[in-house]
């Protein structure tokens, strides 16, 4: 059972407190706020919260030998193909029409480009090296049919990293909503599925970082119900010659995108919340455009720091 860190409860005239459980999962903090029950009800939800969100974590991660993602990329140029279950068929076909609908911006097979970007040790790399990876980058031929999938080319992989959180969140917000949770919250790493509102009634107030201020709060959103992501050039980045490098690397140049500080998205899943916020920061100067082709709310920071709102 995953260890706890147990908040002081707070609470709301007459409603009652909430309860807080802070942990670790996917290399970031994460917390889970649970309103309009009693302590050891609380206490046992949120673990069985966690422990889908370990589960998920288990199942895609590629820092396991085991994980279904290692097992299709250990297969890379074999010629043979793994047969997925339905959950990640479901998955591989969520991001398939995500890289249709972004002109093949959102792409699983760029998690390769990491051999060439070291955000850890603060190093760009060489216009040659980021080239000698784009061989191995591109959806389109991957072989995906019959629910099987295979990887053509040896070195070639994918990863699931940039829908694991989103889809951690929501599971564990759907277990919670179906033990009969009305209010509270799942946040992994800033990616947050809300269950229900406060315990009086009121939505949540959730803080969007500051992309220049570490530690700073930039805009708040409300929520009652749904779910906010946030992608930002300030979670992973390397500055060199006065430019800022980010983490979001153009799967067509193998470089970083360049305009936006920052694109939060507000979705009734945290899952499509957090491939448009993705989605939109790989769009750069077209993000506002394609966000309200998706009928979502957004909040974007531009290149000046000014923000650019739009239903939230």
């Amino acid at each position: 059972m995953p260890r706890l860190q147990h908040l002081r409860p707070e609470g709301h005239p007459g409603s009652g407190p909430d309860f807080g459980f802070e942990f670790t999962a996917m290399g970031s903090p994460c917390r889970i706020r649970l309103g309009r029950l009693d302590e050891a009800s609380a206490r046992a939800l949120a673990d069985e919260a966690i422990a889908e969100v370990r589960r998920i974590e288990m199942k895609y991660s590629r820092y396991r030998a085991d994980s279904v993602v290692s097992r299709i990329n250990v297969l890379a140029g074999t010629g043979e193909a793994l047969q997925l279950d339905e959950e990640t068929a479901a998955l591989i076909r969520y991001a398939e029409r995500l890289h249709e609908g972004s002109e093949g911006r959102f792409d699983l097979t760029s998690g390769v480009l990491r051999r060439a970007w070291d955000f850890r040790h603060g190093r760009v790399p060489r216009s040659a090296e980021v080239e000698a990876l784009l061989p191995l980058v591109g959806w389109t031929r991957v072989i995906w049919q019959d629910g099987c999938l295979a990887l053509p080319q040896r070195g070639m992989e994918i990863d699931l990293g940039g829908l694991g959180k989103e889809y951690a969140a929501d599971r564990a917000a759907t277990l919670l909503t179906d033990a009969g949770v009305l209010s509270g919250y799942v946040n992994l790493g800033g990616d947050i599925r809300v269950v229900g509102p406060q315990s009086d009634g009121q939505p949540w107030r959730m803080g969007i970082a500051h992309p220049r201020v570490e530690g700073a709060i930039i805009a708040g959103v409300d929520l009652a119900g749904g779910a906010l992501a946030t992608s930002g050039d300030y979670e992973r980045f390397v500055e060199a010659d006065g430019r800022r490098f980010c983490h979001i690397l153009d799967p067509h140049t193998g470089w970083p995108v360049g305009y936006w500080r920052s694109v939060s998205v507000v979705a009734p899943a945290c899952l499509a919340a957090g491939a448009l916020t993705t989605v939109a920061m790989l769009m750069q100067e077209r993000a506002v455009e394609f966000l309200r082709s998706q009928g979502v709310g957004f909040l974007a920071i531009d290149p000046d720091g000014e923000i650019v709102q739009e239903g939230v």
